[in-house]
């Protein structure tokens, strides 16, 4: 379970002495890449701010690690703060629910970042040999540390 209060920086941001493996960023969770599932269409009668949290889970990084349960649970969350937006009278506790429910989804980076992963952008080339792979390997190394 991730821990409360304000959010962490990010490992790239933090200064002072810092462990071998936190260096390597073996203590930071890295997702490895997941099969990818097309989500489905956003609907056309979602509240324009539904719309642009879906078109944000979306586009994100992270939205390759999201499998189809995921996008269930996020298309009825759209469908929930929809009807809490259009409702004449808002219920607090239906907010807190649906925030809590997109909290649990990781679609933040404060959320993630509570749980200690990050996000890595993918690499830019591929090896074709040993001794690419080698020399790939050592720039992403001297990246991180700087």
């Amino acid at each position: 379970m991730g821990s409360r209060g304000p959010i962490p920086k990010a490992k790239s941001q933090l200064k002072g002495h810092r462990s071998r493996d936190e260096l390597a960023g073996e203590t930071v969770t890295r997702a490895p890449g997941a099969h990818v599932v097309k989500p489905p269409a956003a609907s056309s009668e979602w509240h324009p701010i539904a719309k642009r949290l879906w078109k944000a889970a979306k586009e994100s990084g992270q939205s390759r690690f999201y499998e189809p349960s995921d996008w269930a649970v996020l298309y009825s969350l759209m469908d929930d703060l929809t009807y809490y937006k259009q409702a004449r009278v808002r219920s607090g506790q239906m907010l807190q629910t649906i925030m809590s429910s997109l909290s649990s989804l990781l679609l933040t980076e404060g959320d993630r970042r509570r749980l200690q992963i990050e996000l890595a952008k993918p690499v830019e080339a591929e090896a074709s040999s040993v001794g690419e792979a080698e020399v790939l390997h050592w720039q992403r190394e001297l990246r991180a540390v700087n």
